[in-house]
């Protein structure tokens, strides 16, 4: 069973897009920050990282940057909701997300882009 490391500050999101991907049959462990993600994804890897790109302590930008440099074949999805003048899913990419979604995240499009994304590596 494909493992994912949901990394996202937000209790409701977390909680939403956990029982989504459980109900389509992969594990998921979770982080609420950045520097959390990275200590759970040390001691084990997942096959695929979602992570927010706004959230205390660490935020993703970063997260992402330390995950790709440290661990070079990551399979990243970045989300955010924020739509400032620069465009921090793009940057998200730059740094190494693989894909990238806008929040309010709508689960058939996150389902498919794990699918597509976990394909790929497999």
């Amino acid at each position: 069973m494909p493992s994912i490391l949901l990394v996202e500050d937000d209790d409701l999101n977390r909680d939403l897009i956990r029982r989504a991907l459980q109900g389509a049959g992969y594990e998921v462990r979770e982080a609420r920050n950045g520097r959390e993600a990275l200590r759970q994804f040390e001691l084990c890897p997942a096959n695929l990282v979602i992570i927010d790109l706004f959230m205390p302590e660490m935020g993703g930008l970063e997260t992402i940057w330390l995950l790709i440099h440290e661990f070079f074949d990551v399979t990243i999805i970045a989300m955010s909701e924020h739509r400032d003048e620069l465009d921090f899913l793009a940057v998200a990419r730059l740094f190494g997300a693989r894909r990238t979604l806008r929040k309010p995240i709508r689960i058939d499009e996150l389902l498919r882009a794990v699918q597509e994304e976990l394909q790929q590596i497999t």
